[in-house]
């Protein structure tokens, strides 16, 4: 049974983040507000800050974010009647909504445990498909730990085949698999990330086939609406980064066809509030497949909202209230389901990453950050000048979302809302981001699920000249002041450079040698936001020499995390000997100590970056001299360029890195 619905008068947010900021915001609009309490931690706090709960639960460790039995505990001690998950953390958890309801008499907004029990795991949710005579892909009938049993399926099939954690999500747990060689490795990385230790196989349909899925609101008796679908296509490792509402393609045949299957599973299973039903679709053969149920609140819920001027969020509330919105003739039924909405939403999913670097975490101090605003613009974020980006959640800043009323106006938009956007003091993939807005197999709504990854190279190139463009555009422009400084209690310098500063430089060692003159002059002025961020074209001579060209880019990059304020050694580019990290993230294990010997291509340690765990591999055999000592038991944030090891090799080489998915 699901949870009865009553009114909710104190609620409690268990997540962090912008979902945490959007529930909070919604809870104060809805008729009736409940008095609202949200959890932090000390190296966590904007999402309380930004949305304004009544009441801050302080946790000693984000750990709690997922202890139900911490959570109940909670519960009980502040009154709490409703829980609102979010989504990730216990959102999908059977047993939390179960527990919740029967140890504290809270609610957790949501379908409720019978209908999570069944769509919390894959292969329940493909059999309901079929009785629901959906189309599904060839799949395991049942869940196994045994790498020869999947080899059978795929014998079976052919490959290629996906290999998915039974209870995964998010990304997490999925491998595709193209050939034997690929079979053993895929399944053991998707067995480790998985909380049952349980993977099935399925058959994969990787060419021409779009990511869609349908966002359904049900009554719990029954009766099913939907908002239209969401093309979720251009994603890397199965972790989407553009999102968009409806997708953009002309014949909507397929796509009702989908619509129409999803809200017959909805009313099947007497869903209540908010699911997301995924598929795989090819509308040019009019094939698609039945994927997951995804039963909470979708981080690109943002761009259904915008194409019909509904609060999703609000709307979950209410439903878990018993109370039926007036805007819900803004939804859909299944006859609507071939009809185009009047507009198109675009989500663009800005994240603190390198792209230029196998897309490495990007840990430190956001020193500045400018959002986009105007006509049809909104974003969703936690970020704030002095935030920090460490390991410990996921990498994601902010959701830039625009709304137009046609398909080009929507493109015209995003590129204009990206070009106003600005991060300083951590590396994202803004660059990427506008390459993909720019794109012409984009734009004419061609990209697959394959898509970006088939055209990743070409499109880190595009977006680094499309970047560079734009800086250049906006050099000469005055630029807004940084008050970072300020609100750390640090002084603002003041500090006015212009084109033409120089100034004459005396380099003096400890012995009092090396006094020779050294000259820095200023050739153009990029951005002068000093002493948080300054970029600036600049021109060094030293004594007898020629002068020598630079761009020159200063940045506060203090981290909570502690990364870039470790004491681990940095390491030397240009000493042979030296095996430097090419990607920042948790140091969790070394597989290595001194006076191993080592060969080329072995593991040496692992990195941690959020859901992922990265091999760093060794560039060539030698004999370890020295290797880094780990500060805490967990792991040690480390920053990109600390010292692993020394070797002592003739030769040198950068240290290749492989993820686990």
């Amino acid at each position: 049974m699901a949870p009865q619905q009553r009114p909710i008068k104190r609620l409690l947010v268990v997540n962090r983040g912008e979902i945490a900021i959007r529930i909070l915001q919604a809870c104060h609009e809805l008729p009736s507000p409940p008095l609202t309490f949200a959890l932090y931690t000390d190296s966590d706090t904007t999402h309380v800050t930004l949305g304004r709960p009544h009441h801050a639960i302080k946790i000693g460790s984000s750990a709690i974010y997922t202890d139900i039995n911490s959570i109940i505990k909670i519960a009980n001690e502040n009154k709490i009647d409703a829980v609102h998950p979010g989504y990730g953390f216990l959102s999908e958890s059977a047993e939390f909504s179960r527990r919740m309801w029967h140890e504290a008499n809270v609610m957790v907004v949501g379908p409720g445990w019978e209908v999570l029990e069944q769509t919390g795991d894959k292969l329940k949710a493909k059999a309901l498909a079929e009785e629901c005579g959906v189309p599904v892909l060839k799949a395991m009938k049942k869940a196994t730990s045994k790498v020869d049993e999947v080899r059978s399926f795929s014998q079976s099939v052919g490959y290629p085949i996906m290999i998915k954690a039974v209870d995964g999500g998010g990304g997490r747990g999925i491998r595709l698999v193209e050939a034997d060689n690929q079979l053993q490795n895929a399944v053991e990385r998707c067995i480790g990330e998985s909380p049952s230790k349980t993977v099935f196989a399925e058959q994969a349909a990787v060419r021409g086939f779009k990511h869609i899925e349908v966002q359904i609101i049900g009554d719990g008796k029954g009766g099913v609406k939907h908002l239209w679908e969401r093309d979720c296509s251009v994603q890397r490792r199965f972790q989407k980064i553009v999102e968009v509402a409806p997708t953009p393609v002309r014949d909507r045949k397929t796509v009702g066809q989908v619509i129409e299957s999803a809200m017959s599973m909805g009313s099947k299973l007497h869903y209540l509030g908010l699911g997301t039903f995924e598929y795989l679709a090819n509308v040019r053969s009019g094939e698609f497949f039945f994927l997951e149920i995804n039963p909470r609140i979708q981080v690109e819920h943002t761009i259904s909202e915008s194409i019909k001027g509904v609060d999703l969020v609000r709307e979950q509330l209410l439903i878990a209230q018993g109370q039926q919105e007036a805007e819900s003739h803004r939804l859909g039924d299944i006859t609507q389901a071939t009809d185009h909405p009047q507009a198109f939403s675009i989500q663009l999913r800005l994240c603190a990453e390198d792209p230029g670097s196998n897309f490495a975490l990007s840990i430190g101090k956001v020193a500045d950050v400018v959002i986009p605003c105007g006509n049809g613009v909104r974003v969703d974020s936690h970020l704030s000048k002095g935030g920090s980006i460490g390991t410990e959640f996921d990498n994601m800043m902010a959701k830039i979302i625009v709304t137009a009323s046609t398909w080009e106006q929507a493109l015209a938009k995003a590129r204009r809302a990206l070009a106003e956007t600005r991060v300083s003091g951590v590396k994202t993939n803004i660059d990427l981001l506008r390459a993909i807005v720019a794109d012409k197999s984009f734009c004419a709504g061609e990209a697959d699920t394959k898509w970006l990854e088939n055209n990743i190279q070409a499109l880190v190139s595009a977006g680094q000249e499309i970047g560079g463009k734009i800086e250049s555009a906006t050099a000469g422009l005055p630029q807004l002041p940084s008050s970072v400084g300020q609100s750390q209690g640090v002084a603002n310098s003041g500090v006015s450079f212009r084109k033409g500063d120089a100034w004459t430089l005396h380099l003096e060692g400890n012995d009092q040698t090396g006094k020779d003159a050294h000259h820095l002059s200023i050739n153009r002025l990029v951005r002068n936001e000093f002493p948080e961020a300054l970029v600036a074209d600049v021109s060094f001579t030293a004594p007898g020499q020629k002068p020598l060209s630079f761009k020159a880019t200063i940045a506060s990059t203090t981290s909570s995390a502690g990364a870039t304020a470790s004491t681990h050694r940095r390491g030397d580019a240009t000493n042979k000997n030296h095996i430097v990290l090419p990607m920042s993230g948790k140091l969790i294990e070394l597989l290595v100590d001194e006076g191993d010997e080592i060969k080329e291509g072995d593991i040496i340690a692992f990195v941690k970056q959020m859901k992922m765990e990265l091999e760093v591999r060794s560039p060539r055999s030698g004999v370890v001299d020295w290797v880094i000592e780990l500060e805490n038991e967990e792991g040690d944030d480390v920053a990109e360029g600390v010292l692993l090891a020394e070797l002592k090799p003739d030769d040198r080489s950068r240290p290749s890195v492989q993820s686990k998915l």
